[in-house]
C-alpha cells in the first residue's frame, strides 16, 4: 500500500477516496494500480484517468464486462474505459457510486482480470486489519 486519499470538503464531506498500490507485474516491472470509489459526479476517477468529464462517458458499459471485482462481498463489474495509451482503466459501480482501477502501465491491466480483487468499506469498525505500507506514491502528488 502507496497512499491513501480523498475528496470532498467541510461542507459535504468525503465523496470520493482512494488507495493506491505498488508492486511487481508478472513480466514488467513496477506496476500502479489506484482504486477509487466515489460519487457520481465527483471526477478524481476520471481525473487519474486522463478523461476529460467526471464519468467514465456513454457507453462504457456495452457488452460484457472486461472484469469483475468483489465489493463487500458481491460481484461488481468493470468495464475497460477508453484513455491515454500509458494506463489500463476499468470502471463499474456498486452502490451507487463509481469504482474505478487505473493501472499503470497499461500492459498490467491484465491483472485486474485476473486477480481476485476483494473490496471493503473501511468506515465499518468491524475489521482487524495490519496493513503492508511501502514508499509513498508518486501518483498522489500534484
Amino acid at each position: 500500500m502507496t497512499g491513501f486519499g480523498e475528496a470532498g470538503d467541510d461542507r459535504t464531506g468525503a465523496r470520493a477516496s482512494l488507495v493506491a498500490l505498488a508492486g511487481p507485474s508478472v513480466t514488467l516491472g513496477p506496476t500502479d494500480l489506484v482504486i477509487i470509489a466515489e460519487e457520481p459526479g465527483v471526477g478524481l476517477g476520471a481525473s487519474f484517468a486522463g478523461l476529460d468529464g467526471p464519468d467514465p462517458g456513454g457507453g462504457f458499459d456495452e457488452g460484457p464486462p472486461n472484469a469483475k471485482i468483489d465489493v463487500l462481498g458481491h460481484p461488481t463489474a468493470l468495464w475497460c474505459v477508453a484513455g491515454p495509451a500509458d494506463r489500463a482503466i476499468y470502471a463499474g459501480e456498486a452502490l451507487g457510486n463509481w469504482i474505478w482501477a487505473i493501472c499503470w502501465p497499461a500492459e498490467a491491466g491484465c491483472l485486474i482480470a485476473l486477480t481476485e480483487l476483494s473490496l471493503r468499506d473501511l468506515r465499518d469498525n468491524d475489521q482487524d486489519l495490519d496493513l503492508p505500507y511501502g514508499a509513498f506514491s508518486p501518483r498522489l502528488t500534484g
